[in-house]
């Protein structure tokens, strides 16, 4: 469950009542969208208000009226994917400031600079789409705001997404170890076993993610491997 200092208010009026609960924010949108979520992880507390701040809470007889049941988990239920969700002020900055980071780290991952072909860093990101003025909806999934924030931020940095089939070359004391830190990044990629017992992996992936994937490697491999960037390709 969310805490209570944390969770925000879930508003619905029906049959002329006012019925208020205590919601995660994030997973109460999760649930608007069609999502699967456990109702006890949604809420901060299992009941139903008249005023949720107050802890006035409803009665039986006016959750009968408004919904022809008193069982407390559809009734959330209910209210949360017809109701309105309340941000104050600072909620609402706080969810943008998550959602602008979560935005600049997938551009970092996915996009480069073409004067370099290295990724932006998340802060330089962050700084364009505030001087562009770059609009977050907090609701909204973070990838489907990456093309339009792109677009936006393009004037101020030079950036492309872009894709990179890479070829890593482990030697054999490595490849066990270093096979497993590429799995955790690159779920899928080619493999070949070499006659010295090295093993080659071409992976085709964002090309914001090389710097990462080399560090993984570099670390399991004490910097014993070779790489080559066999192809670039635009988004």
């Amino acid at each position: 469950m969310v805490s209570v200092d944390e969770a925000v208010i879930c508003r619905l009026k029906k049959a002329g009542i006012i019925f208020e609960i205590l919601v995660d924010p994030y997973k109460a949108d999760d649930m608007k969208k069609g999502k699967q979520v456990d109702i006890e992880e949604a809420v901060a507390v299992l009941s139903v208000f008249r005023d949720a701040r107050k802890g006035d809470a409803i009665s039986t007889e006016e959750l009968q009226k408004g919904f022809g049941s008193t069982n407390i988990k559809d009734i959330i239920k209910k209210i949360i994917l017809e109701g309105e969700i309340q941000l104050t002020t600072e909620q609402r900055r706080k969810m943008i400031d998550d959602k602008k980071t979560q935005i600049a780290e997938l551009i970092a991952r996915q996009a480069v600079n073409p004067q370099t072909n290295l990724p932006h860093p998340p802060s330089r990101i962050i700084n364009a789409m505030d001087q562009a003025g770059v609009h977050v909806d907090p609701f909204a999934d973070a990838e489907s705001q990456v093309d339009k924030t792109i677009k936006s931020i393009k004037s101020l940095l030079p950036i492309k997404l872009q894709r990179v089939v890479i070829q890593i070359t482990i030697p054999a004391q490595f490849s066990g170890r270093a096979y497993a830190a590429v799995k955790k990044l690159v779920p899928e990629f080619e493999e070949k076993w070499l006659g010295d017992g090295s093993l080659q992996i071409i992976a085709n992936i964002p090309a914001g993610l090389q710097i990462d994937l080399l560090k993984h490697v570099g670390d399991m491999t004490h910097g014993n491997f070779k790489s080559d960037i066999l192809r670039r390709e635009d988004v």
